[in-house]
């Protein structure tokens, strides 16, 4: 035996034991702590058995025998009790870590203690996962298998090709952007769903931010209109949002075009510094005031007609940038990226990147991006106005127009 044969030996013992130690402290009592450690032993001496001798029929029939002795188990089980109590989950786990003992000797050790290490939390979980999905509703369960459709289903048989004028249209490529809004709009729904909506002032503005600023913007500017006292607590929620919308745009960038994003994000990350500021300002004039109600509640984010409405958005803005780019050169880009930010700031922000990815100038392209996302900032000002309560509208219009000007001043300025 090998000192990775022992080593291999040592994960078993360790991931049979924490996965044990969970089932001990739970009700079923079909095994614990030692019949866990000793399955995944077994799975694993299995291994080595069916590795050094060339025999594969053992650990298939190792297997069978591990089966057929629980189901004796629990039959001998039921028949002493007058209440009929079944489950499957501790049964699975056994198999689970019986296989995973004997991958660690034929397969992957890294897989084998990535599968048996979820395995352990999954089961620990339990009770917080039974809860979350008693809460999820109709539309939340649309929402998982819209995501699970877009990303699983549509994505992995769309051609990784260009098509089209100017060569820039790949399917694959523009469903991948849909993948990536959808997946960060869906996780900031969720963890909406799992904190509640009893979240406070900072957690609005940040869920606000990563769900869809916009769509924070509209709710609490028609809060406002029927509520006057939740001004400037509205102020801070829309304000915050809208900075951390900048978050969202700098990971839009990494994903894209990673070999640039450390060129691209540094401006966008002085802006974000000086609108968390202004927010810190609001924060503090906003708590001396009435408390934070609920975040309003967000539509389902994952829409399959959304979905595809932002797909054609995003190549038809490639196809605007080459096409602006060939005929008006590099200065027309501009009013893409104003028009392209005013209709969808994660569309401008993701074609500009990947127009950079594919050549465009970093410095030109940052400054693009910076554009469209200062015009979808601008655009919520009057949307306030004809929205919410004037006094709202007078405080997100100066800390919006502060921070626009700040971004026009690093556009111009920035070496």
């Amino acid at each position: 035996m090998s000192n990775n044969d022992l080593i291999i030996l040592a994960i078993s013992f360790g991931l049979g034991l924490l996965v044990g130690i969970q089932r001990e402290k739970s009700i079923h009592k079909v095994a614990g702590v030692r019949t866990f450690t000793l399955i995944a032993v077994l799975g694993t001496v299995s291994g080595f058995i069916t590795r050094d001798y060339g025999n594969s029929y053992f650990l298939p029939v190792m297997g069978l025998a591990v089966t057929a002795f629980f189901v004796m188990a629990n039959y001998m089980k039921q028949k002493k009790q007058t209440t009929y109590s079944i489950g499957q989950t501790t049964e699975v786990a056994i198999l689970l870590m019986f296989a995973i003992g004997a991958y660690l000797v034929l397969g992957s050790k890294i897989i084998g203690i990535i599968v048996g290490g979820a395995l352990a939390v999954l089961l620990y979980l339990k009770e917080v996962l039974h809860e979350f999905v008693d809460r999820l509703k109709d539309k939340d369960i649309s929402a998982i298998m819209t995501f699970v459709g877009i990303t699983l289903v549509i994505f992995p048989i769309l051609p990784d090709q260009t098509y089209g004028p100017y060569d820039v249209l790949n399917p694959r490529n523009i469903w991948l952007m849909v993948v990536l809004i959808v997946g960060i709009s869906t996780l900031g729904y969720f963890v909406y769903k799992w904190l509640g909506k009893e979240v406070g002032m900072l957690s609005n503005g940040v869920l606000g931010g990563v769900i869809s600023s916009t769509a924070t913007t509209i709710s609490y500017a028609r809060t406002t209109k029927n509520n006057k006292s939740l001004a400037e607590v509205s102020a801070f929620v829309i304000f915050s949002a809208v900075t951390i919308s900048i978050i969202r745009v700098v990971i839009e960038v990494i994903v894209v075009t990673p070999q640039n994003a450390m060129e691209i994000i540094i401006p966008f990350l002085v802006l974000f510094g000086f609108m968390s500021v202004l927010s810190v300002l609001l924060f503090y004039k906003a708590s001396k005031g009435t408390e934070s109600e609920k975040m309003p509640e967000p539509k389902n984010v994952a829409q399959f007609k959304s979905a595809l409405f932002f797909g054609i958005l995003y190549g038809l803005i490639l196809l605007a940038v080459a096409f602006t780019k060939d005929t008006f050169g590099q200065k027309g880009l501009y009013a893409v990226s104003v028009i392209g930010g005013l209709v969808k700031k994660d569309a401008i922000t993701l074609s500009l990147a990947q127009s950079i990815d594919s050549g465009l100038d970093v410095g030109l392209g940052w400054r693009l991006i910076m554009t469209g996302v200062l015009a979808n900032f601008a655009f919520k000002i009057p949307m306030i106005y004809v929205i919410g309560d004037r006094k709202l509208a007078r405080w997100v219009g100066i800390t919006l127009s502060i921070s626009v000007a700040v971004g026009i001043l690093l556009i111009i300025l920035w070496p």
